[in-house]
């Protein structure tokens, strides 16, 4: 993790910086209020990952004398596809346009949700396809 905790870290001063550049140029208090939360952006997971990195044994990624096969860890099992993610995408769809077209859409949608909830969870169970 302290490849990821440099990286954040050097955009994190990175921003910092034109922070720092742009408001003693322009004086423009939004853009340097933006500017001031990217270095922050940066800086609070980029500490938060040195952090770690200081305290857990390092991994094969931060390692430069680590082989493929070190890094590759557990190859698991992947999910066959599946039609409720559409189901729920369609459901989320309809509830957002109950705010356009009235709260009747809001029902259809919100069947559509709970089914496709319902759906994925004892498909998942089941371990196959309903």
């Amino acid at each position: 993790m302290r490849v990821e905790a440099i990286f954040l870290l050097v955009i994190a001063v990175f921003c910092g910086v034109v922070a720092a550049v742009y408001w003693g140029t322009s004086y423009e208090q939004s853009g340097t209020a933006m500017l001031v939360g990217s270095c922050l952006l940066g800086l609070l997971p980029g500490g938060y990952y040195l952090w770690w990195s200081r305290r857990m044994d390092p991994r094969a990624e931060d390692d430069p004398e680590a082989t493929l096969e070190q890094g590759a860890g557990v190859v698991g099992a992947f999910p066959s596809s599946s039609i409720w993610p559409v189901v729920l995408g369609l459901g989320a769809a309809m509830v957002g346009l109950a705010l356009v077209f009235g709260v009747w859409t809001a029902v259809f949608g919100a069947s559509l949700v709970v089914s496709a909830v319902i759906g994925v969870v004892v498909e998942s169970r089941r371990g196959g396809v309903i």
